[in-house]
């Protein structure tokens, strides 16, 4: 005997019926939404269950509300194309230098004149963080002098207290004392290869994977074993359990959710597998879960270290993604190698600077970091969907594109021998800036793919860059 899937929820199924308008056309973007009451009567279900619907839209991108005018529909039916093809890299591991493209690509990337769709760094009109940035004066105004000095190592006591608290949320016993504050979450992943590496060893990581995190790889002298990801489920499982029983990988670096680019979601029962087998083999798990809380589905994912507390895993997130950019707050925890994070951090920084911790953990403890993340989420959706949108408009048709669940940036494959490289001449010259999918890679694979960031506010000059992106697409496929 077995039992039947629950039934939604009423609002579940009205937010249901309500997405299928949108996806069929029947409601389309800019238009205004059915008002509340009319949605309660036409489907006869109380006024609250109509609110608990469109809250769920708006969470989700697909309604946004307008003061003193109601909802309008933010965000249209998704673009049909194909996802990205899973990636077979080699199965040995590679030496890395992708430094000398990284540096080039962040230069164009920093210039305001460049079309911004190279870096994934989020706009500061939409992070909008001027209640952390009156935190952070109110805390210069009266206690300056107080906090012009070294911080604990450690970092602010009362920041890793907010950090715990949150993980807590997620079942994540995450306490105060096993948390060190980094410089970003780079810091934070130089950190934990310190703790678990030496030099010349190899590290198991997807493929692509962020091109950041292949630069903390070379700058350590360390070997990328590129395992095939699915741009939807993640890693290939099997594949992984052949090269950590070889006894060659000294740690696995994982996505905990969103893969940057590809922004795949592994499912629990696939990260349960991935613990399971490490553990076994004793190879310490790093996870990356910068992107954990921009998600567009109904719940967060939970991060590897809330599924198995128990296990050497090392968790590196970061501020820098979703409100402070230009802060510099990461943080790692683990209890079972806190002694050699602490010893890493200390000779790679010392300590943090002191003001913006503690103007972080003031924003955390009012509640000001929740209500900012349900905005930003809804930004970032849309973004993605209007962006998918001219692509699906502008680019070769047989171009195919991620779905991503979270984060905000874009995958795109162009047919095999496509030359993105000379993409990337012709944008730049023109002004557009992208990041071509050689970055990603260790072994210089996914020539023919490039990553396109949905971190800036739509506007018709930023759609007129992808337009002009897909028309030199068009121009190199036919020539």
């Amino acid at each position: 005997m077995h039992n039947d899937p629950a039934p939604p929820h009423r609002y579940e199924a009205l937010a249901a019926k309500l997405t299928g308008m949108v996806d069929a056309g029947i409601l389309k973007v800019g238009m205004k939404a059915p008002s509340l009451r009319a949605v309660s009567e036409q489907n006869r279900v109380s006024l609250s269950t109509a609110i608990q619907a469109y809250r769920v839209l708006e969470d989700r991108g697909i309604l946004e509300a307008k003061p003193k005018s109601g909802f309008y529909i933010a965000r249209g039916a998704e673009p049909t194309r194909e996802g990205p093809s899973s990636s077979s890299p080699p199965s040995r591991p590679s030496p890395v230098a992708v430094s000398t493209g990284v540096a080039e690509i962040l230069e164009h990337a920093a210039n305001p004149d460049y079309a911004p769709l190279g870096c994934a760094i989020p706009s500061a009109r939409i992070l909008d963080a001027q209640a952390l940035d009156r935190h952070l004066a109110r805390c210069a105004r009266t206690l300056g002098r107080e906090y012009n000095i070294y911080t604990d190592p450690r970092g602010d006591i009362d920041l890793r207290q907010q950090i715990s608290e949150r993980g807590l949320r997620l079942g994540q016993g995450l306490a105060p004392d096993t948390i060190v504050v980094t410089c970003g979450c780079t810091e934070a992943l130089a950190v934990a290869l310190t703790a678990t590496t030496r030099p010349g060893d190899t590290v198991a990581i997807e493929s692509p994977t962020y091109f950041g995190l292949l630069q903390v790889l070379e700058a350590r002298g360390l070997k990328a074993l590129e395992l095939p990801t699915h741009p939807t489920k993640g890693i290939d499982l099997e594949r992984l359990r052949k090269a950590v029983e070889t006894g060659r990988v000294a740690a696995c670096l994982l996505s905990s959710s969103f893969n940057n680019p590809l922004g795949c979601l592994m499912s629990e029962e696939s990260k349960l597998a991935i613990i399971d087998l490490l553990s076994r083999h004793n190879v310490p798990l790093i996870e990356d879960d910068i992107y954990g809380d921009i998600y567009f589905g109904p719940s967060r994912p939970l991060p590897f270290a809330a599924l198995a507390p128990d296990a050497d895993i090392l968790t590196c997130s970061s501020f820098s993604k979703t409100v402070a950019p230009g802060y510099r707050i990461g943080w790692i925890s683990s209890s079972g190698r806190f002694k050699a994070i602490l010893e890493a951090k200390f000779a790679s920084s010392l300590c943090g600077p002191a003001l913006p911790q503690k103007a972080m953990a003031d924003f955390l403890r009012t509640g000001g970091y929740d209500k900012h993340l349900r905005r930003i989420r809804r930004h970032f959706a849309d973004n993605i969907s209007r962006m998918s949108q001219a692509i699906d408009r502008s680019f070769p048709a047989a171009t195919r594109l991620s779905s991503p669940q979270g984060g905000f940036v874009l995958w795109l494959e162009l047919p095999e021998g496509f030359d993105c490289a000379e993409l990337y001449r012709r944008a730049i010259a023109e002004r557009i800036c992208f990041a071509p999918g050689w970055l990603f890679s260790a072994s210089a694979q996914y020539a023919n793919c490039l990553r396109l960031s949905c971190g800036h506010e739509w506007s018709p000059a930023l759609e007129r860059s992808v337009e002009r992106l897909g028309a030199l697409a068009h121009e190199l496929l036919e020539a």
